[in-house]
């Protein structure tokens, strides 16, 4: 007789729903963010592809003719083996460009910028006589594409660098078709290279044989009709982490009146910084103001031993408490003051705390230095700052609408007068 024995089944464990409601959501979670990250990761890599493709396909030398101007910004010229200041380089990089843009062709940019000493305190620039002339070049120099954004750029002037592939096959492509290929100018306009066909068919033009420094080639300034590219087209064609640098600062600007740590406003910055872009519609409203002093406050004695300068009020009209009572019309008590200056005197502007909020781009040092290599690049980041300003105070007037300090012209005639200080003007 079979004995039929009950199985006895092993009581299973209570499992709490609570915690496998917890680890399903945490599943769901990791598949989101591991998903989504290889999408973001994916579409970054094809964008940076898609970009490189589409910048080398906008430069096929079948389809384009180029404007050579030199290897250096002023160079050959007056300028060659010495180095002006960053305004000076871009009045010349900007006569090339229009020329480019008149002309039709794309502009072959010096890859790199000199950067003047008087104008650089970051960084050590060699001085050892043992170095090459290439590697002092390199040392006192940066990348111009750390300054500005060329695929910007190129949506208005078509340009490439003089160290990029597409640059030494126009070369090549140039050398191969000899006198049909390539023309070495001098002296010759604009309009006569862009109508008669003994340049216009040219696969390329080389303005080196120019001794004349570039700005000189768009010497009449004063015409207005003539200027194709305003004075503020390269402040505007900053690198984009140039841009976003002076994004970030102007919206954590209202955070400095709040009197938060440096350190609080760049983890705020790092943290929630689309939604600061939303909070400086709000609040991120200022004003701002560009004080030249340094350069242009030249004192030189006269063989009388008299004191002479090339702009006599400068100096008087840019001492704080002389830009209080000059601005008082134009910024009123309370507001956000932000002040770019070559101004080296510390704590010079701090006069003006008794009427306005001053912030400089020293406050928000943790966000500039691991970003700013050189001054220039931190004078860029300065000047997208006071284009965003409500209201912006220039050293001089360029235009008739400007607000300035000073009423001296910028340009002068070379007459070196006697610096007035007092208001009543008279002399020193």
């Amino acid at each position: 007789m079979a004995i039929h024995k009950t199985l006895r089944t092993k009581p299973k464990p209570n499992r709490s729903p609570i915690l496998f409601f917890i680890l399903s959501l945490l599943a769901i979670a990791f598949l989101c963010i591991f998903s989504s990250s290889i999408s973001v990761n994916g579409s970054l890599f094809r964008s940076e592809k898609i970009q490189a493709e589409t910048h080398e396909s906008r430069h096929s030398v079948g389809h384009e003719k180029y404007l050579y101007w030199g290897y250096k910004i002023d160079c050959p010229g007056k300028h060659c083996n010495s180095c002006e200041g960053l305004g000076h380089q871009e009045s010349s990089l900007r006569c090339a460009l229009e020329e480019a843009m008149f002309l039709q062709r794309t502009l072959v940019m010096p890859s790199r910028m000199c950067i003047n000493p008087i104008h650089n305190k970051k960084g050590i620039l060699h001085r050892s006589s043992n170095v090459t002339s290439e590697e002092m070049w390199a040392a006192n120099s940066c990348a111009i594409d750390s300054l500005y954004d060329l695929d910007l750029m190129s949506n208005t002037v078509p340009v490439i660098l003089d160290n990029s592939k597409m640059w030494y096959r126009v070369l090549s492509t140039s050398m191969k078709l000899g006198t049909r290929g390539v023309a070495h100018v001098a002296g010759v306009s604009r309009v006569s290279l862009k109508d008669n066909s003994r340049y216009s068919n040219l696969l390329l033009i080389n303005r080196t044989a120019s001794p004349l420094s570039w700005f000189m080639e768009c010497k009449d300034r004063n015409n207005r009709s003539a200027i194709m590219l305003p004075y503020s087209f390269l402040p505007s064609m900053a690198a984009r982490k140039l841009r976003d640098a002076a994004q970030k600062y102007t919206s954590l600007m209202p955070y400095l009146n709040r009197k938060l740590e440096v350190a609080a406003w760049f983890l705020i910055g790092d943290i929630i910084y689309e939604e600061i872009r939303v909070i400086k519609v709000r609040l991120g409203d200022y004003d701002a103001m560009h004080v030249r002093r340094g350069d242009k406050i030249k004192i030189r004695k006269d063989r009388f031993g008299v004191d002479r300068t090339l702009h006599p009020h400068l100096d008087r009209d840019t001492r704080p408490e002389f830009i209080l009572h000059r601005i008082e019309k134009w910024v009123p008590p309370g507001r956000t003051l932000f002040i770019a200056s070559n101004e080296r005197t510390p704590e010079f502007f701090s006069p003006l705390s008794v009427r306005y909020k001053l912030a400089y781009s020293s406050n928000y040092s943790k966000i500039l230095d691991p970003l700013v290599e050189n001054n220039y690049q931190l004078f860029m980041i300065e000047r997208l700052i006071l284009m965003g300003a409500k209201t912006l105070i220039k050293t001089f007037k360029e235009d008739k609408t400007d607000l300035s300090l000073t009423d001296d012209p910028k340009k002068n005639t070379k007459a070196w007068q006697r610096p007035v200080y007092t208001s009543d003007g008279e002399e020193s």
